[in-house]
């Protein structure tokens, strides 16, 4: 394992696991809080919590201003940086969450909806409570501390979201639940940080750390405010025009097709910003990353995300109830755009580490325009058609990031796609087969966790026999490549003997390894 792989992709690998098993675990938290809150909690009520967390979220883009992707990316980091950035993101924290308790009148005003003052009151005390925890994280990022980074946040959700939230949506706290539970978690994250990683302040505020962090924080900021826009700008749309009601529908639609996608972007993103980060200056080792990083997302997202496409009625009944039917046809039209969404998290992720953040900052400026636009004239048509317009964005976005992260690492448009003919290859072969027993079981009359289940274990089934029967056509060279790797550490980290199915082996043994180091 030594020859095959070097310290940092080991300790990338190892990453990997933690922050993957994290973020599965966290998923199936969400999962089943959102089953829960789904049968208790109305769709106006939703839609109360997400206008406010759409202004929360993009405030706190300023609560730190980039200071802690700075303390990441910078190659040398000393004291007097953690300092500073430390009293920056509590300072501006602060000013955030006296600017937010002002403006809630404004913000409720804009939305049309008279209770979402109140909750953005409440929630403005997350900014400073969230910047007491910004140097921490970093400093446990650099040092790629991921498995105490993964537990912390599934502890987080549990004990915040989970036992506080849940509990209180039971004893019928409605929107003051979901408040609740935000609030929670933020404060058992931001405590565990600082007592893991506690502040020594020899340097509070230095001038010259500033300006030294300050280059790449700068447009960070101007990046994420413009992404964070794009992502939130149809909820502005819906809750605007539309009405709570239509943004609780539109807003469990984007949320469920993002939660694959965000789940799987996190981990990667996670991982490999501060991994690449510290070979930025190596153009080859990036290009490999970077090239076997969207080869993996489209292995593990093309497919199934063509699958929920065929089982969406389905899906969503069982996942959410029977009161939410609206939230079909927009979650089928953006269940489109979730391998667009996740591989432009590898693309943003290799552009932050190189420091390309203002040439990443302009397209994210483009992406939130046409989001909104597109959202705007799609209001027309009613939760879809907004649908639509989010999908016509992400694809954009999409051939905008990768195009950036092509010329950074010096490929070619041509291994960019070949990168993802393997993928392609499964999703046309397993969904064809999912739409057949679907039809079957519906016909049938069925009820639709029987079909969800039936359908995806043939999904499941059928990818499973196409990786086994030719791996060459339906995995391609890199995921060859990763399981080598993966069948070479998991005995040492997870004690199994074989990760890697009997039929598999000649295949990997013989694919390229070149570049893993």
């Amino acid at each position: 394992m030594q020859r095959l792989v070097g310290v940092l992709t080991r300790r990338t690998i190892t990453g990997l696991f933690w922050t993957a098993g994290g973020r599965a675990a966290h998923a199936g938290l969400q999962l089943v809080g959102l089953a829960v809150m789904a049968r208790v909690v109305t769709p106006a009520q939703f839609g109360v919590v997400s206008a406010a967390l759409v202004v929360i979220g993009f405030s706190a883009i300023f609560s730190h201003l980039g200071f802690g992707p700075a303390l990441v990316q910078r190659p040398e980091i000393e004291q007097r940086h953690l300092d500073t950035a430390f009293s920056v993101a509590v300072l501006c924290g602060l000013l955030l969450g006296t600017l937010m308790w002002l403006g809630a009148p404004a913000a409720a005003e804009f939305f049309r909806i008279e209770e979402v003052r109140p909750v953005l009151r409440t929630l403005a005390w997350v900014f400073p409570i969230q910047g007491l925890g910004v140097a921490a994280d970093a400093v446990l990022r650099r040092e790629l501390r991921f498995q105490w980074l993964a537990n912390l946040d599934i502890a987080a959700y549990a004990l915040g979201y989970g036992a506080v939230g849940i509990g209180l949506a039971l004893a019928g706290w409605g929107v003051w639940a979901l408040v609740a539970g935000q609030m929670a978690q933020t404060l058992i994250r931001s405590g565990a940080l600082l007592v893991r990683q506690p502040p020594r302040l020899s340097h509070p505020f230095e001038v010259q750390a500033f300006r030294e962090l300050v280059p790449f924080a700068g447009g960070f900021t101007v990046a994420k405010a413009a992404n964070y826009l794009a992502l939130q700008g149809d909820n502005l749309v819906v809750g605007r025009y539309l009405g709570p009601q239509a943004l609780g529908f539109y807003g469990r639609a984007y949320g469920l097709m993002s939660a694959p996608a965000s789940s799987l972007g996190t981990v990667l993103d996670k991982v490999l910003f501060p991994a690449m980060a510290k070979v930025q200056h190596d153009a080859q080792r990036l290009a490999s990353a970077y090239r076997r990083g969207v080869a993996l997302i489209a292995l593990l997202v093309l497919a199934p995300s063509a699958a929920l496409i065929v089982l969406a009625p389905e899906f969503i009944e069982v996942v959410l109830g029977p009161g939410w039917a609206a939230v079909v046809a927009p979650f089928q039209i953006l269940a489109f755009g979730t391998s667009f969404r996740t591989s432009s998290r590898m693309s943003d992720s290799l552009a932050r580490s190189t420091g390309a953040v203002y040439r990443r900052a302009w397209r994210q400026i483009l992406y939130a325009v046409v989001v909104v636009v597109g959202a705007w004239v799609g209001r027309h048509w009613g939760v879809a058609g907004v649908a639509w317009g989010a999908l016509a964005a992400l694809a954009l976005n999409f051939f905008l990031m990768a195009g950036l992260s092509l010329s950074l690492a010096g490929m070619t448009w041509a291994t960019f796609w070949r990168a993802h003919i393997p993928a392609v290859r499964m999703m046309l072969v397993a969904c064809p087969m999912t739409w057949i027993t679907a039809t079957a079981l519906r016909h049938w009359s069925l009820p639709p966790l029987i079909v969800l289940c039936g359908a995806a274990c043939t999904a499941a089934a059928t990818m499973l026999v196409l990786c086994q029967r030719a791996p060459g056509l339906f995995v391609g060279p890199d995921g060859l490549w990763m399981l080598r790797v993966l069948s070479g550490f998991m005995p040492q980290r997870a004690g199994t003997h074989r990760l890697v199915p009997p039929t598999l082996r000649p295949a990997y043994q013989g694919a390229a390894v070149g570049g893993a180091q």
